[in-house]
């Protein structure tokens, strides 16, 4: 059996570092907001060459809070608009209407990363936002889309759930990151961030994320509990240290299915793979096929498990049916969400599990 993430066997690769940091952080008495957030904290930022970083409990709510903390910075109105792509998880669009806003939906292109040839067409006199994605841990390439934002001075707020390690100083004002524990840095629950190098937006979303105190029992704006805890900041410092490592195994297990992949591709009408252009840390690797569903049976059948990242694109999610006209759609995300299938990568995949999975797809191509 091939997994698609064998989270037993990544946890165990770090042990006993793993449960020594967490029986330490037990035998503190300390478990919410003490030394090993605060130690994270500084290595995480320093790790993404930002000012600093703001852990709280999830990816959703980093994306939520950095975008709360600039509206009420900017006193931007209920009715301002973010700009989001229209293939990626539905956390990066509720973020935008959880924080009161309203969510604008572009088209990706063919890497499903948002395609900024359409970017200023949906720009408004509402606007306020934009949110890149890096889906499947590709990164964005950020000039055009900064060089629109400036234009129209346009706040970026980078979705980098799933790009730990490829993403940090650039000209995004601030970055979320989700530690889900399947992400490439993941804890072992829920857990995220906000890294940037606006020292004032970071202390709004300190605050908001603590109930809207800065100075306990007072509070000055409203806000959340969403704050990182002592055991899982202990165990993302742990596996920061092994970050590099793991992104580096990951790549060299895409490199090989890159090299098979790309030769039925060739010959297989309907069958492609990504066209990188700046780089990846290959969180997910996906095939993109016309007969994704029967593929996906097929390897199954041969004890290789796949997922499918994500079946349904944004604007056809019945939560944000409303912010969508009827008669508006996506071709390119709609494209994408038939035909992509997740398969496993991880750093302790073994290279006789990688080659399974290539002899499995190539034998169903008869190549």
């Amino acid at each position: 059996m091939v997994k698609f993430l064998d989270l037993q066997k990544v946890n165990g690769s770090f042990e006993p570092e793993l449960s020594n940091a967490v029986q330490q952080v037990i035998a503190s008495g300390w478990y919410l907001r003490g030394k090993s957030t605060a130690i994270f904290e500084e290595h995480f930022a320093a790790y993404c060459h930002r000012a600093t970083c703001i852990g709280v409990a999830n990816g959703l709510d980093a994306l939520t809070l950095a975008l709360m903390a600039r509206k009420l910075q900017e006193g931007w109105g209920d009715d301002a608009e973010v700009i989001v792509p229209a293939m990626t998880f539905v956390a990066t669009a509720q973020a935008v209407v959880r924080a009161g806003l309203r969510p604008v939906f572009v088209d990706v292109d063919d890497n499903a990363l948002l395609d900024s040839r359409l970017l200023e067409q949906a720009i408004t006199i509402k606007t306020r936002a934009i949110i890149p994605v890096h889906l499947y841990g590709q990164r964005v390439d950020m000039s055009r889309i900064a060089e629109i934002a400036a234009a129209h001075q346009l706040f970026i707020l980078e979705d980098a759930a799933q790009a730990h390690g490829i993403v940090g100083k650039g000209p995004g004002h601030a970055l979320a990151f989700s530690f889900y524990p399947g992400k490439n840095l993941g804890a072992l629950g829920d857990a995220g961030a906000v890294v940037t190098d606006d020292l004032e937006l970071a202390k709004t979303i300190r605050a908001m994320a603590n109930y809207g105190s800065q100075t306990k029992y007072f509070h000055e704006m409203e806000g959340c509990n969403s704050r990182i805890d002592e055991v899982q900041s202990a165990i993302l410092d742990v596996k920061l240290k092994r970050l590099d490592t793991d992104n580096k195994r990951r790549c060299a297990i895409a490199a090989l299915y890159d090299d098979a992949f790309r030769r039925i591709a060739e010959r297989v009408n309907g069958f492609r793979i990504l066209a990188l252009s700046s780089g990846s840390v290959y969180h997910i690797y996906p095939v993109f096929c016309t007969e994704r569903d029967v593929l996906q049976k097929v390897l199954a059948q041969k004890g290789i498990e796949t997922l499918i990242h994500y079946p349904i694109p944004l604007h056809q999610q019945p939560c944000l049916s409303r912010f969508v006209p009827a008669s508006q759609s996506f071709p390119q995300a709609e494209r994408i969400a038939k035909t992509a299938l997740s398969l496993p990568i991880s750093p302790v995949m073994s290279d006789d599990d990688v080659l399974q999975v290539i002899s499995a797809i190539q034998q169903h191509y008869m190549l």
